[in-house]
């Protein structure tokens, strides 16, 4: 009887526990252009809070050398309420951050 009752409140307990909204979060927004060998963008938001975007190209450095310059940007809410962004750029100079919340180089 007394394991009955232990496991009756378990379950009560887990019941009761808040849901994680990153579990729960809906697509609000979602947008996709492959636009083919040459580049690509998409999007989206969530309704938790979070957003990305990202575009990409190609971009030739000479006949024979080319790389993909991306850009684009995320957000989110984080633990202490405040919106935090980071816009970025990827190319031939590497991953490059920017953002207000980032220490500067």
């Amino acid at each position: 009887m007394k394991t009955l009752i232990v496991f009756a409140v378990v379950v009560a307990l887990a019941l009761a526990a808040p849901l994680d909204d990153s579990k729960t979060a809906q697509i609000l927004r979602y947008e996709n252009d492959n636009i083919g060998v040459d580049g690509y963008k998409w999007a989206f938001e969530t309704s938790d809070g979070k957003a990305h975007q990202e575009q990409g190209e190609l971009k030739k450095f000479s006949d024979e050398v080319a790389a993909l310059v991306v850009r684009g940007s995320y957000s989110y809410t984080g633990d202490d309420g405040q919106v935090y962004t980071v816009n970025y750029i990827a190319d031939e100079n590497g991953f490059q951050p920017e953002g207000a919340h980032l220490p500067k180089a």
